[in-house]
């Protein structure tokens, strides 16, 4: 196959089919990256371009078992990747962004909350507080009991200490209000963690990477305090900087005053290598899969004339040009040009004057028979002729 070919006929089309897919492909990565499911997806990616060279270079037994395993695919994808794919798809909501829910003044809250952590810190007291942003957790959460109460340190106190039969688990707090308390999180799967994190980091992490709500965790065996967003678990060294992160959490925030034109560098340049990576595979995959395309191809060429009666002589046109457009496979059409593809007519029954003569598409030679000749402009020449 001619990529080579295939890339100088590149349309706009064509473009952005590329870029978004290689969107897709690149949020699909930084979504799932370091979990199993990252695994699974890069292993069907295997399998499709394996598939996909299969098809092309004519494996007709290999072609055939992979269209079966295709079938069964689809619906083990659906059973295994059900949690992943509601996530992917509550996370591209355009309700999501509109934000509905009134959030009240987090500074009348965080400092107190701030101030609560680090108290039970000192006290090496294990926490697990989560904090929810526009996703509910509601469905990550197991267990719990409902309560409803500002989280004050004296609240927070009373609901972590090892007396209370409420400290084991995690609290959840909603709207700057305590909402839940004693429920648990389920575990990260991620692999290479550090083996100094315990069960609260692991189930932080678990809880943060399936929604974007942020948790804060204190350990009990050294006492401590870190806060845990997306995949990131970040040591906070006090509770001014504990309010400063939970702050900028809650807090909508505000787009920067730039043009669309400022912003670009920094997107591209954002993870950089990632994207290129995206864009490079998605385009291989697009080159592979593009030659099966159907395609319509419009060129010109010069039309050849033949057995000119004798003593007689064309005066116009002296050049004549035919635009064909061509329809076939992309792989096929993509390499015709007027070095492989010939029109003639034939002047036997010329007659002195003006005449007309009929293009027809049996006249038009083509480097193969899996393209047809769809149009030809224009459809008749008139032609003049002169004796010599």
């Amino acid at each position: 196959m001619n990529f080579l070919k295939i890339l100088s006929d590149l349309r706009v089309q064509d473009v952005l089919d590329i870029l978004f897919l290689t969107v897709i492909a690149y949020h699909l990565h930084i979504w799932f990256r370091g979990t199993k499911a990252f695994k699974a997806l890069v292993g069907l990616l295997v399998l499709g371009v394996a598939f996909t060279l299969a098809q092309t270079w004519g494996l007709f037994l290999t072609t055939w078992v992979f269209q079966i395993l295709w079938q069964v695919l689809i619906i083990l994808l659906i059973i295994l990747f059900q949690s992943e794919i509601r996530q992917v798809l509550e996370r591209v909501n355009p309700l999501k962004a509109i934000g509905f829910r009134k959030q009240p003044d987090p500074g009348k809250w965080i400092p107190g909350f701030a101030t609560g952590v680090f108290t039970l810190a000192k006290s090496k007291i294990g926490v697990l507080i989560i904090i929810e942003r526009t996703d509910r957790v509601d469905e990550w959460v197991t267990g719990g009991h409902p309560l409803s109460g500002d989280p004050d340190p004296e609240v927070l106190m009373s609901i972590f200490q090892k007396e209370s039969p409420l400290h084991d688990g995690a609290i959840v707090i909603s709207d700057g209000q305590i909402r839940i308390v004693s429920c648990y999180l389920p575990l990260s799967s991620t692999e290479g963690l550090p083996k100094s994190w315990g069960t609260r980091h692991r189930a932080a992490l678990g809880l943060t990477e399936k929604c974007d709500a942020v948790v804060a965790v204190v350990s009990e065996e050294r006492g401590d305090v870190t806060l845990t967003r997306g995949r990131d678990i970040i040591k906070v060294e006090n509770q001014e900087k504990l309010s400063q992160l939970v702050l900028e959490a809650v807090t909508p925030l505000i787009p920067k005053k730039e043009t669309g034109l400022k912003r670009i560098p920094s997107y591209l340049l954002h993870e950089w290598r990632v994207k290129l990576v995206s864009l490079c595979l998605v385009t291989l995959l697009w080159l592979l899969l593009a030659g099966q395309q159907d395609f319509e191809v419009t060129f010109r060429v010069p039309l050849e004339v033949k057995n000119i009666p004798a003593k007689m002589e064309v005066l116009e046109p002296v050049k004549p040009m035919v635009k064909i457009t061509a329809r076939g496979l992309r792989k096929d059409a993509s390499t015709l040009s007027d070095r492989n593809v010939h029109a003639e007519v034939d002047l036997t029954m010329a007659r002195f004057g003006r005449r007309i003569f009929l293009i027809a598409r049996d006249q038009i030679s083509l480097p193969n028979d899996r393209i047809q000749v769809i149009r030809i402009e224009p459809a008749q020449v008139a032609f003049e002729f002169k004796e010599e």
